[in-house]
């Protein structure tokens, strides 16, 4: 029997695999019409959609199961110019696959019963009692033994150890990949040094945000980029998109998409989190600055150790493979102050950081300089006007935007969640709430949220409506929480 999945998001590439569930859907007729992955071997597939186009002769043949709607024992042909190069190679119970078309590498993991995916630390979680939910697609832990807000409390004061092997973990590399990447955003990598990273946006021709993403320079020519799990499938068509444009005028970008699987990526953040991993490994920490990344070696195997994170702490991002993953995190672990945090203390601690979550404090509507992050576009950039959506951009950094993003302290009540709806203190809705919660380092309620450009000054009042109720609430200055960034000075705080 055949099972259909969609590969992605476009409506005419999907993946067809021996399974009963969906039979009664398809007749051969309509089997035979669709652009899609058809079974070649037990463990071949081909992609027609992009073999069409080849000119090495293959015939493909595939046999219909003998108690399928097809007919018993029936067979279908399909004449396609098909070569080896050009194939899916099914690994790890049929549910993923390996592309080379194009000069891509896409190894994404696919569930034949649409399961929440898992990192290669799943079973980490499990042994550790993690209480997981499905996140963006993914099975995460969204806390462990304790509460939340003393595993937040713990991170603030030592360290914690957080699971973000679900984010996107892609290699750009070739002739034209600072300006591929740059045609996609507002940065200027053309002179970021190598070894330092980049918060970035992909824009649209609007000026809305796609995406936010961490861009660290590895070379001239090779670029490391880590963006949200959420958006995996659109960034990942975005950036093959681009890569097409490029490749059809000659320019060299090649793309590599890490298997998360095979790929891990874990999060070290708090006060203490330096001294625990000195202990691991021979390089100097205190020469890795804030947003600076390295490769270092660990038990034979390469790894990159990132200065960043989305807590406001000082912390590290470690990207390493995952025959090492457990072994890594588990001598992590051995220090008495480090803990495993999960998706609920991540939340708390980036909402007092004054941080974004895409999907809830930004979106496709949402353009930089509304959202607060008009220091993103950098200046040769500005100068250049040659980013997506660069004139609306431009626009509402001369003219000011009609909206910006804010902080907010709440009084007296029950926290202000998404979706709230702010007032003027005449009682008229203005905006709305997009992230909110009690704030367990200053003891009351924060959220973030949009108010018309007049009422964004700090000390403002307005109110909130919580169930039916309203709240006075008053705009202030983020983040909540100081930040402690190591910048290499005396003082790290921001």
């Amino acid at each position: 029997m055949f099972r259909v999945m969609r590969i992605s998001r476009r409506a005419d590439v999907s993946v067809f695999q021996f399974n009963n569930v969906l039979r009664r859907f398809f007749s051969a007729e309509n089997f035979k019409s669709k652009k899609c992955l058809v079974p070649f071997s037990a463990n071949k597939c081909y992609c027609l959609k992009c073999a069409s186009s080849l000119s090495s002769p293959g015939h493909l043949s595939f046999k219909i199961h003998k108690r399928s709607l097809f007919g018993s024992r029936s067979y279908h042909s399909l004449n396609k110019n098909l070569i080896p190069e050009h194939e899916f190679n099914k690994r790890a119970n049929d549910t993923r696959f390996l592309c080379t078309c194009n000069g891509c590498i896409l190894n994404k993991p696919f569930s034949t019963r649409c399961e929440a995916r898992k990192t290669c630390l799943y079973d980490l979680h499990i042994d550790h009692h993690g209480k997981l939910v499905d996140f963006a697609g993914w099975l995460l832990p969204l806390q462990y033994g304790e509460a939340i807000a003393t595993s937040h409390q713990h991170t603030r004061m030592a360290a914690s150890l957080f699971d973000v092997g679900h984010m996107l973990q892609t290699v750009v590399s070739g002739r034209h990949a600072g300006e591929f990447l740059e045609s996609l955003t507002p940065s200027d990598l053309k002179n970021l040094p190598i070894g330092k990273a980049a918060l970035t946006v992909f824009t649209n021709d609007q000026g809305g945000i796609l995406d936010d993403l961490i861009i660290t320079k590895d070379g001239e020519d090779k670029f490391f980029v880590v963006s949200n799990a959420g958006r995996r499938d659109e960034d990942s068509e975005l950036l093959l998109k681009q890569q097409k444009i490029f490749t059809s005028h000659d320019k060299k970008v090649s793309l590599e998409f890490l298997d998360p699987l095979e790929q891990g990526l874990v999060a070290l953040q708090g006060p203490k989190a330096s001294q625990a991993l000195q202990s691991f490994t021979t390089i100097n920490l205190n020469d890795l600055k804030f947003m600076h990344s390295l490769k270092t070696e660990f038990f034979g195997n390469q790894i990159r150790i990132s200065r960043c994170g989305y807590t406001g702490e000082d912390g590290f991002e470690i990207s390493l493979p995952r025959t090492i993953a457990r072994q890594f995190v588990d001598l992590i672990l051995s220090a008495e102050y480090v803990k495993l945090a999960g998706l609920g203390v991540r939340d708390s601690l980036r909402l007092e950081a004054g941080l974004c979550l895409y999907g809830i404090d930004i979106n496709e509507t949402t353009t930089p300089v509304e959202a607060d992050l008009t220091w993103l576009i950098a200046k040769r950039r500005r100068a250049e006007k040659n980013f997506p959506g660069a004139e609306k951009i431009l626009f509402q950094i001369l003219t000011k935007p009609l909206r910006k993003r804010v902080g907010l302290l709440l009084g007296q009540g029950p926290p202000a969640r998404a979706g709230a709806v702010l007032l003027t203190p005449e009682g008229e809705a203005v905006g709305k709430v997009t992230s909110g919660g009690p704030s367990p380092t200053l003891g009351r309620h924060i959220a973030m949220g949009y108010l018309p450009l007049n009422l964004c000054h700090p000390g403002s009042g307005v109110l909130v409506e919580i169930r039916g109720k309203t709240y006075k609430a008053t705009v202030s200055k983020m983040p909540f929480v100081k930040t402690n960034y190591y910048t290499g000075k005396e003082s790290a705080g921001i």
